[in-house]
C-alpha cells in the first residue's frame, strides 16, 4: 500500500501519456496507411515502386532502431525533435505500412463486379472509393485493424528509451528507487492488460456496428 500511495500518481500520469501516444500514433498511422494503400492502388508506377520500398524497409527493421535513427540521428540531417514528438512520429511511421497492407488486403477482397457495375452507371472513382471500396474493405479489414492497434499499445513501451515519460519510464524509475521488481512489473502488466481489454471490447463493438450498418444498407 505504501508503494501504491507513493508511486500511484506517477504511474497514472505515465499511463495517461501511454494512452495519448497510442491514440495519436494509431490515428496518424491509420490515416497514413490508408493514403499509402490508395496510392498503391491508383497511383502511377514510380510512386507505387517507392511505396513498396518504404513498406518493406519499415516492416523489415525494428521499431527501436527506427526510433533511434529519428531521435538521435535526426540532428545530423538538421532534424531536432523533442522526445514526445519523435515518439509520436516514430509510432506513426512504424504503424503505417502494416495498416497499409491491411487496407490493401481489404481492397482486394471487394468483389470486382461491384466496382465495374458502379463504373458502368457512371460513378466517379472518388464516389466508388467512398461508397463501395472503403465500406466493404472496412468490413473485412476491421478485425486485423483492431489486432494491430492492440500491438501498437505494447510498442509504446519502447518510447521510454528516448525519455518519453510514459508508463514504462515511470515503472523503471520505481524499480531504480525501490528495487521492487515484481511489484513494478506487475503494475506495468495490469495497466497494459486493462488497456488491451478495453481496445478488444471496443473492436468487437465496432465490428457489430459495422456489420449491422452493412445489413441495413442492403
Amino acid at each position: 500500500m505504501e508503494l501504491i500511495a507513493h508511486y500511484g500518481p506517477a504511474l497514472l500520469r505515465g499511463f495517461g501519456m501511454t494512452v495519448l501516444c497510442w491514440l495519436v500514433g494509431t490515428a496518424c498511422s491509420v490515416v497514413l496507411g490508408l493514403v499509402i494503400a490508395l496510392a498503391q492502388r491508383y497511383g502511377p508506377a514510380p510512386l507505387r515502386w517507392l511505396l513498396v520500398v518504404y513498406v518493406e524497409a519499415i516492416r523489415g527493421t525494428p521499431f527501436l532502431v527506427q526510433l533511434y535513427v529519428l531521435y538521435y540521428g535526426g540532428p545530423a540531417f538538421g532534424l531536432r525533435l523533442e522526445a514526445l514528438s519523435a515518439g509520436l512520429i516514430g509510432l506513426s511511421i512504424y504503424g503505417s505500412p502494416y495498416f497499409a497492407e491491411i487496407f490493401r488486403s481489404g481492397f482486394n477482397a471487394v468483389p470486382l463486379g461491384q466496382i465495374e457495375a458502379a463504373r458502368t452507371i457512371g460513378m466517379s472513382e472518388f464516389a466508388i472509393i467512398r461508397r463501395i471500396l472503403l465500406p466493404l474493405a472496412l468490413v473485412s479489414s476491421l478485425p486485423a485493424l483492431v489486432n494491430f492497434a492492440i500491438i501498437l499499445t505494447k510498442e509504446t513501451v519502447v518510447l521510454s528509451t528516448i525519455t518519453v515519460p510514459e508508463l514504462r519510464y515511470q515503472v523503471d524509475r520505481m524499480i531504480t528507487e525501490t528495487f521492487r521488481y515484481f511489484e513494478a512489473t506487475l503494475a506495468l502488466a495490469l495497466f497494459f492488460w486493462g488497456l488491451v481489454e478495453f481496445v478488444s471490447r471496443l473492436g468487437r463493438w465496432l465490428e457489430s456496428r459495422v456489420t449491422h450498418y452493412m445489413i441495413e444498407r442492403r
